[in-house]
């Protein structure tokens, strides 16, 4: 009866575990931080980040400029000061210094999204695959770099598997 429970637990396991995946691969350096505690009090930088839409390296049209909408929330919510250039694309990470430059801000966001879709089958699973990096404005020095992947049940969207990804991307 007891190897019956474990065998039945096991396959439970297994059919449960292989729905979710994720991969992700970062610098070792972590994102600039917005909040610092010097041990007296929470200190709070100004931190402004240019972000361009990600390149879409998928067969889903937007599917960079989508990408791009989640991590400017995912930034605000984090407390970044964030100048979008969405609806512009930006070619060149010299063109994106260039325009961080004349915004001001410190850092300036760059990447590419690869998979952005639904996988064929029965449950329609969200797939999500993106890279990004963060370069400091004045030299175009990389500070941060992260490449993910996940995908989800049947039953979740692709924006909220992105979000939860860009969130574990970020994570400090």
């Amino acid at each position: 009866m007891n190897t019956m429970k474990l065998i039945f637990l096991g396959m439970l396991l297994l059919e449960f575990g292989g729905c979710s995946t994720s991969s992700l691969v970062t610098t070792q350096e972590a994102m600039p931080l917005v909040y610092e505690d010097d041990g007296e009090e929470e200190i709070k930088n100004d931190i402004t980040i240019s972000l361009f839409r990600l390149h879409n390296y998928t067969d889903t049209p937007r599917a960079g400029m989508r990408a791009s909408n989640i991590i400017e929330g995912v930034l605000y919510a984090k407390g970044y000061k964030v100048k979008g250039h969405l609806k512009e694309k930006v070619s060149s990470i010299k063109k994106a210094k260039k325009i961080a430059k004349e915004d001001g801000s410190k850092y300036f966001m760059y990447g590419g999204v690869s998979e952005w879709r639904y996988k064929t089958g029965i449950d329609g699973e969200p797939a999500v695959s993106m890279q990004l990096s963060l370069y400091k404005t004045k030299n175009a020095k990389l500070v941060w770099s992260a490449t993910a992947s996940d995908s989800d049940w049947g039953n979740a969207s692709i924006g909220t598997t992105a979000q939860d990804l860009v969130e574990e991307m970020m994570a400090e």
